[in-house]
């Protein structure tokens, strides 16, 4: 490692305002956690990850009932979408989080007033903002092609001209670690022009991911020095180490954390708050999500269901596999006792135990699942194990029902005879014809439903099978429910469920539907995926309905 930068004398003014930030965030002894997401900005630049700004909406309502303290959106002066996202979220109540927009410093061909980015940051109208800049000198020369004082000068600037505003500003300071290791006083040079400008947080980053965590311990100990303000870490994970260093950063008094549910993003992905989260509360004893972390499994498969990726069962703490046995001496164990092969009580995080080689599991783990969901029943109810086997059924078949809430409702209702359905299916037929190569094809649906005694038999087209069948079915109910005009499909998700079958490997629909005042997810499976999509559609409708029953 380089040579460690010394200490330098701090200001009066300096020294005032760290034993200020100090006072307000020390309990006890130990400074209180932050936790800071972003899976909306550096989760959404994962391979294979594409969030609507719905889906982002989506997203922050869960983080924000997860009780995280920072959402980071994205970023607004980048691209469209994450401009629809500010909009959208100022109409949205959030109790415990302060949403963020997040953006760079102004660039060097730029006055300060001018730059379109600080502008675009402004315009979203968050409170705080997150404002990133150069901290190793190789991206100063190589990659912005400017002089190491012209950057500095960018970072100072940049965040006096956001704090004039009235916005609280974060620093990130990008590649800290590795421009610490090359050239520690220029490193530290950056964050202090930050802190002079008024930044509130200092962000310590792992941009690249390859800082062991012997080198974050004792970097993060002589920033702490330095710093007249609260630390962050953002690690990143190409070397499978972006928890352990988040988690040793805190170790060193560092205040903030951040990262991605899941740990999704770029190249290898992010710091894991899956996991930071709960080793932070449950094995360093640090609160962190206020007595929220049993919502942890239900929010990480919130967020793969809609990012639209596989799950990863073998995930700590919150996997389907984190506390599943099937070892015949494990289970002979663990059912005497779960402390024999369970570091932790998984209901301690949302998720549950699960025995693979026997049903012992059944009433209880699953009852656990329909609980989730905010249905309350009794072992001893008579229509539990007819629900329990129908949740195994539809799971084994390929269904999972995050995301997917209105299908899970109907489902506990069928189950518990509450539920009549509004009209019965007699049939449907799609028809998708190309007359010309430059030409595009036409999509047409027939369906014939009934309700009640009357037979309706409905054509429609659409701008493809599945915008004509949506247009067919609603077409033909509209005139018994007047209602089903105001809903509208948002989106629309297909996930290939076994790819070795090719061509006929079952398929995943997820669709979300949305009126005036609701949105509410539902899914279909099938190897055909107009088969599967119907499903889908049919509980949507299904679901606006329940409000006349």
């Amino acid at each position: 490692m380089a040579r460690k930068s010394k200490p330098t004398q701090l200001s009066r003014t300096t020294r005032e305002r760290r034993s200020s930030s100090e006072s307000l965030l020390l309990t006890d002894g130990l400074p209180v956690l932050e936790i800071y997401d972003t899976t909306l900005r550096d989760g959404a630049q994962a391979e294979d990850v594409s969030f609507s700004a719905e889906d982002k909406v989506r997203i922050a309502q869960k983080l924000d009932e997860l009780g995280v303290h920072f959402i980071e959106g994205g970023w607004p002066g980048a691209n469209p979408k994450d401009i629809e996202f500010f909009r959208m979220i100022k109409t949205v109540p959030l109790k415990h989080a302060t949403v963020i927009a997040f953006g760079s410093t102004r660039k060097a061909s730029h006055f300060v007033r001018e730059d379109p980015n600080l502008q675009a940051l402004l315009a979203a109208e968050t409170k705080t903002i997150t404002l990133f800049g150069k901290t190793w000198s190789l991206h100063v020369t190589d990659a912005l092609g400017i002089s190491l004082t012209k950057n500095l000068e960018l970072i100072g600037d940049s965040v006096a001209y956001l704090r004039s505003k009235g916005r609280r500003v974060f620093y990130d300071a990008e590649h800290f670690f590795d421009g610490y290791k090359t050239n520690p006083e220029y490193a530290l040079n950056s964050i202090r022009k930050a802190v002079e400008a008024g930044a509130d947080r200092v962000i310590l980053c792992d941009t690249n991911g390859g800082t062991m965590p012997w080198e974050i311990r004792e970097i993060c100990e002589v920033v702490r020095q330095e710093c007249a303000v609260p630390l962050g870490i953002h690690a990143h994970n190409d070397c499978d180490m972006a928890v352990a260093n988040s988690l040793v950063a805190i170790e060193t008094g560092i205040v903030q954390v951040q990262g991605t549910i899941n740990g999704i993003g770029e190249r290898c992905g992010n710091a894991n708050l899956c996991s930071i989260v709960p080793n932070l509360e449950l094995k360093m004893k640090r609160p962190a999500l206020t007595d929220r972390l049993s919502r942890l499994k239900e929010v990480s498969g919130f967020v793969t269901e809609i990012a639209n990726l596989m799950p990863n069962k073998h995930q700590p703490y919150v996997g389907d596999s984190a506390f599943a046995h099937k070892g015949g001496v494990h289970i002979h164990a663990v059912l005497k006792n779960s402390a024999t092969y369970e570091h932790i009580n998984p209901t301690q995080v949302g998720n549950r135990q699960r025995v693979l080689v026997s049903d012992y599991a059944g009433r209880s783990g699953l009852l656990d699942k329909i609980e989730a969901f905010g249905i309350k029943l009794s072992k001893d109810h008579s229509k539990v194990q007819e629900l329990v086997n129908t949740l195994k059924e539809r799971e084994s078949q390929g269904y999972q029902f995050e995301g997917a809430e209105g299908s899970f409702e109907l489902l506990m209702r069928k189950a518990m005879g509450s539920h009549k359905s509004s009209f019965q299916l007699l049939g449907f037929r799609v028809i998708v014809e190309k007359k010309q190569d430059d030409g595009a094809p036409l999509s047409e649906a027939t369906v014939m439903i009934k309700v009640g005694d009357v037979i309706e038999h409905t054509a429609a087209v659409g701008a493809g099978p599945v915008s004509a069948l949506d247009h067919a079915l609603r077409k033909s109910l509209e005139k018994f429910y007047p209602q089903l005009m105001e809903v509208k499909l948002l989106d629309y998700k297909v996930r290939v469920l076994a790819a070795n079958q090719g061509t006929g490997s079952k398929v995943r629909v997820l669709i979300e539907s949305g009126d005036h005042k609701d949105k509410w997810g539902t899914v279909g499976v099938s190897e055909n995926i107009i088969e599967a999509t119907w499903q889908a559609l049919g509980d949507s409708i299904e679901y606006k309905l329940l409000a006349k029953e």
